[in-house]
Parts: C-alpha cells; structure tokens; sequence
C-alpha cells in the first residue's frame, strides 16, 4: 500500500469543496498547484506556516485516486527536502479521511492518527 499524502486546510473551505464537488485551495489559482506533505512533514509544515490557527483540518488523500497529477518537489523553505504538489483540482473521492488538525494548549500541533 503506498503511503498517504495529507493537505491542511480550514474546516470552513472543506465544506465548500464539498458543496461544489471538487477543492480548489487559493494555492492552485496562484500558484499551480495544492501543497501536500507526507504524513511526517505535516507536525513541522503546520508550526510554520499556520502557527495558533484553530479550526483547521487534515485531509488524508489516496494518491491513487487522483485524478490531477502529483510532482515530488523541493519545498520553498527546505529546497533539499521533497514535498507532494498536486497540480489540479483534488477531487474529494481520493480523501480517505478528514482529521481534526488544532494545537494543543502549549501551541504545538499533534499527528492526529492516520488510518492506513
């Protein structure tokens, strides 16, 4: 079984996605594509770019399920690490789980756990 990549977002912007059928973060108008991380990477992602934010969730895709395609790059913070970028809509048949993603008290986030 391939491991499973995980996008962050706001619970509030996964409800529209499933109003409309498909997620289309702002990231992919400006920029591309969707920024994924492997499950490993999503602890250090959140601490930096979304530090104290509280209603955000994890969305645990299948990359097999994708329609759009799926490029391993170097992050912009981490140029020597790879990161999963999906370069099209997600459409919401590949998300196996969606995951409460809230810092706790001390403001650190936790890897809620990721089914397999």
């Amino acid at each position: 079984m391939t491991q499973p990549i995980v996008h962050i977002t706001h619970r509030d912007e996964w409800a529209l996605a499933q109003l409309s059928g498909e997620y289309r973060p702002g990231s992919l108008s400006e920029e591309g594509f969707i920024h994924c991380s492997k499950p490993d990477q999503v602890v250090r992602v959140a601490g930096t770019f979304l530090a104290g934010q509280h209603g955000l969730v994890l969305l645990v895709i299948d990359s097999k399920r994708l329609l759009a395609e799926v490029r391993w790059e170097p992050g912009a913070d981490s140029p020597a690490e790879l990161f999963p970028h999906i370069y099209g809509p997600l459409n919401l048949d590949a998300v196996t789980q969606v995951l409460d993603l809230n810092p706790s008290p001390d403001g650190q986030y936790v890897l809620p756990n990721i089914n397999p």
